[in-house]
């Protein structure tokens, strides 16, 4: 796929790659009431079955990978972005980025949505690419087809899909951060 980078926006004082589906489920609820009690920042509107909705929605979308022929090592995934989406930044108090050429990834290990995998799965408007994951050839066809999410909705007026999303389903180039 050429000269592609993953990205991965996180906060500063927690470090990179610190997934709610890592913890056992009452300690991510404890996490989560305490962002909803903060107030300050973008997962502190998250619904109250945020997780249970979430650990679904990840469970499907690796049945989904794993029929596709994908290769998933782990039950959870850890998120990215292909491309650069510099709205993601506001998520965040002190919101920090990290790049990683796409080619580093196993293609096996990695999946897609064309757009946030909440609404890729939940939303219901008819267009081509809801409740489908995609593989990294497939991703590529795609943006032909669309553009880039991060381009044509950058202001999120034209649908929920702001940026394609990447499942990353082993710890092999990640762990390096954690």
């Amino acid at each position: 796929m050429g000269n592609y980078f993953l990205y991965h926006y996180y906060e500063a004082e927690n470090g990179p790659f610190k997934n709610l589906s890592a913890l056992p489920y009452d300690e991510a609820r404890k996490v989560m009431e305490k962002v909803k009690q903060e107030g300050t920042v973008f997962a502190s509107r998250r619904s109250d079955d945020y997780l249970t909705v979430r650990r679904q929605l990840e469970e499907r979308a690796r049945t989904l990978f794993i029929d596709k022929g994908g290769k998933p090592e782990k039950l959870y995934p850890h998120y990215m972005t292909l491309g650069r989406c510099e709205w993601l930044k506001s998520w965040y108090k002190e919101g920090r980025v990290l790049q990683i050429p796409l080619e580093e990834f196993d293609p096996e290990t990695i999946s897609f949505t064309y757009g946030d995998l909440f609404p890729t799965m939940r939303y219901k408007d008819g267009k081509p690419y809801r409740e489908k994951i995609y593989l990294q050839d497939e991703i590529k066809e795609l943006i032909e087809q669309f553009g880039w999410p991060q381009e044509w909705n950058r202001d999120g007026n034209k649908g929920p899909e702001r940026y394609i999303e990447v499942q990353i389903w082993d710890d092999k180039v990640v762990g390096k951060f954690l």
